[in-house]
């Protein structure tokens, strides 16, 4: 029974009419007792059978590539997809109908009737696919539909290969601007901390986890109020921190044209940025998550943050506390640009005193997430109220406020980012110069 129903199922519906007119016309020969009727049903019966048989039975040898140009592609852009199926047996094939699986986010599954392909040759298959929405998408396996001659049956093969397509946040190129990050521990010039702390704090940071004992600083510690570290020598370089806040009770809006997709996109954007600046880059999530440039490489990191991003949801945090928590483990002494959603009282206080280098190393971009949907009138007012509210904590703390509404472009905001005043201007051109040439390594004084 088993094998009857494999059968019917290989049939067309051509095939099936067959098949069944060809079992009336043997019952009714039977009747009739009519030879010749029943030859006709004999035959009509057998063709449907014999064509299924030699399909089943046909060997066909074919080997199935797969290319995609791009691997990563912005959302909103399209990739192409190249596929190539070769017969590599000693017998010619059938029609086939070939169909590729795709995700229903990247549109409809594209078919193709193929003729014939001889032996040794290869048949090239190319279509365009297109997603507004980010994310990784598989792509395949192929699908190929063997047919007879007469269109009566139908057997089909599947091949296992399928490959990956990365939807990255869309990334738009932004303007120059000298943000002050280069200033801070691992830039230019000795101009740190030194400059607002004195010096016993140039040499001392805050104690990490899995720092050698004997480096605790007493004198620092019992000044701060927290356990103080004796720095070691570093080299010079520019490092940087990127707070995403991605808490879906802080975001509105839906789909693509939400405020989450507008910081996502901020984030890529201004992370490659600044690593294709020279920095060396932290990447630090509302939920103390954390991806960093240093332990991944330079050339590896553009990449890597593309696809950690693409596939980046709301999170179930209702805090900022982790995130900040995280992104204070750099020790103050880079520059931090922080993403974020309004927040409460306590975080917007907890983040304003995040950084230690000065007014140049903070830039938020408070992005006014209730302007993204329609709320009830005392709902928004509120939302609006927390909006101004971390706009007026981080500005008193020194940092530089963008504020973002819906409709706003990155790349107009960004040039305010490095705004400064000439007297920040001049004092920092002046400490450089008094260091000149600029050494290989940081000072290495050891505080007692």
């Amino acid at each position: 029974m088993a094998s009857i129903d494999g059968t019917l199922s290989g049939l067309t519906v051509r095939g099936r009419c067959l098949l069944a007119a060809g079992l009336a016309a043997t019952v009714c020969a039977a009747v009739l007792r009519e030879v010749n009727l029943l030859r006709v049903g004999i035959f009509l019966l057998v063709l449907p059978l014999i064509s299924y048989a030699m399909i089943a039975r046909t060997r066909y040898r074919l080997t199935c590539t797969r290319r995609l140009d791009p691997v990563r592609v912005n959302a909103g852009s399209s990739a192409q997809v190249l596929l190539r199926l070769q017969n590599v047996s000693r017998l010619p094939t059938g029609v086939m109908l070939a169909e590729d699986t795709v995700p229903y986010m990247l549109g409809g599954r594209p078919r193709f009737v193929l003729d014939r392909v001889l032996p040794q040759r290869a048949v090239d298959i190319d279509y365009t696919v297109r997603s507004q929405v980010r994310g990784r998408f598989r792509i395949g396996p192929l699908t190929v539909r063997l047919t007879d001659a007469f269109g009566l049956c139908e057997v089909t093969r599947s091949f296992s290969a399928a490959d990956l397509l990365v939807v990255t946040p869309q990334v738009v190129s932004l303007p120059p601007v000298r943000l002050g990050g280069d200033w801070a521990g691992a830039g230019e010039s000795r101009a740190r901390s030194v400059a607002t702390a004195g010096e016993d704090d140039a040499a001392t940071r805050e104690y990490r986890q899995g720092d050698d004992l004997r480096r605790i600083h007493w004198r620092s510690t019992a000044r701060k109020g927290e356990l103080m570290v004796r720095r070691e020598e570093q080299p010079w370089q520019s490092r940087a921190a990127l707070l995403l806040d991605c808490r879906g009770s802080a975001h509105h809006g839906d789909g693509p044209s939400s405020s989450l997709e507008w910081a996502i996109s901020a984030a890529a954007s201004i992370g490659l940025h600044l690593a294709n600046a020279g920095f060396t880059m932290r990447v630090v999530g509302d939920s103390g998550d954390e991806l960093v440039g240093g332990a991944i490489g330079a050339d590896a990191f553009d990449n890597v943050l593309l696809d950690d991003l693409s596939v980046r949801t709301a999170s179930a945090s209702t805090g900022l506390l982790a995130g900040i928590t995280a992104l204070r483990r750099g020790g103050g002494e880079e520059l931090v640009v922080a993403i974020i959603a309004p927040l409460s009282s306590d975080d917007a206080q907890t983040l304003a005193r995040s950084t230690h280098g000065g007014p140049s190393l903070g830039v938020a971009l408070v992005l006014d997430s209730a302007t993204w949907t329609a709320l009830a009138p005392r709902a928004a007012e509120s939302a609006h109220r927390a909006f101004e509210q971390t706009c007026e904590v981080l500005e008193a703390s020194g940092w530089r406020v963008l504020p973002i509404t819906a409709g706003t472009k990155l790349v107009d905001v960004w040039p305010a980012a490095g705004a400064t005043h000439a007297a920040e201007t001049g004092r920092q051109a002046l400490s450089a110069n008094a260091f000149a040439p600029v050494p290989t390594f940081a000072s290495s004084r050891q505080p007692r």
